[in-house]
This record gives C-alpha cells, sequence and structure tokens, in this order.
C-alpha cells in the first residue's frame, strides 16, 4: 500500500490524473507544506489580511508591557528546548572537563617549549 503512493509511481494516483476533490484540495495543501511551498493556504493569507490588527500589532504597547511579552515569550520557548536527562547531562559534563583538561596540559607544555627555547636561544638572564 505504501508502494502505491510514491509519486510518479502510480498511474491511479488522482493528483497525477488532475482529478482532485476537496479532499484532494486538503491533501495537495498539505503535502505543499510539508514540502516547504508556504505554511498556510492562499485563501488563510488573505484572511489573516483582512483581520483588523490586535492591540499588541496596532497600538503602543507600555515597558511594563513589553517585559511582560518578553517573559511570556522567554517561557514559550524555553517549552520548547528538549532538556537532557540526568545521565545525559552528566556525560556531556564529564566530556567537556576531560576536553578542557586535555587543552590545558597541551597549551601548557607548548608554552614551556616555547620558553624553554627562547631561553636557549637569547641566554638566560640571571
Amino acid at each position: 500500500m505504501a508502494d502505491n503512493k510514491r509519486r510518479g509511481e502510480d498511474a491511479d494516483d488522482e493528483r497525477l490524473n488532475g482529478e482532485l476533490g476537496a479532499a484532494g484540495d486538503a491533501d495537495a495543501d498539505e503535502e505543499s507544506a510539508s514540502r516547504g511551498d508556504g505554511a498556510t493556504s492562499p485563501r488563510s493569507r488573505a484572511e489573516s489580511v483582512d483581520r483588523p490588527k490586535s492591540r499588541t500589532q496596532g497600538a503602543k504597547v507600555g515597558p511594563f508591557g513589553r517585559v511582560v511579552r518578553f517573559v511570556r515569550e522567554v517561557v514559550a520557548e524555553l517549552r520548547k528546548v528538549i532538556w537532557p536527562t540526568r545521565k545525559e547531562l552528566l556525560t556531556y559534563a564529564s566530556v567537556v572537563i576531560v576536553f578542557v583538561a586535555v587543552m590545558l596540559a597541551i597549551v601548557a607544555g607548548l608554552d614551556l617549549a616555547f620558553a624553554e627555547v627562547v631561553l636557549w636561544v637569547f641566554g638566560n638572564p640571571s
């Protein structure tokens, strides 16, 4: 059954024959949205233009209102975050700590080596 729904393989596919009904229009809208052609249909875009502006779009909002809106947007974005589990957090933290320790050792070793080379080339002033 999944093979029948592949694009271009089935000659009886309504979309290929151009026989779209009301259900076909809905399917086409969903398909175009999933392909990234646009999140809204032309009808809904036209309706959104005709709507009256809300208070946040039209009128000025005071500083307190902007702070409240900012906090609401921050909370909404934080709800979208996929938080790591405790095990993942400990794993990521240990990887970062080990990486920083290795890089610290490399930089310290190079610093010590270059200091010795400079002292050998220019002589020891003491």
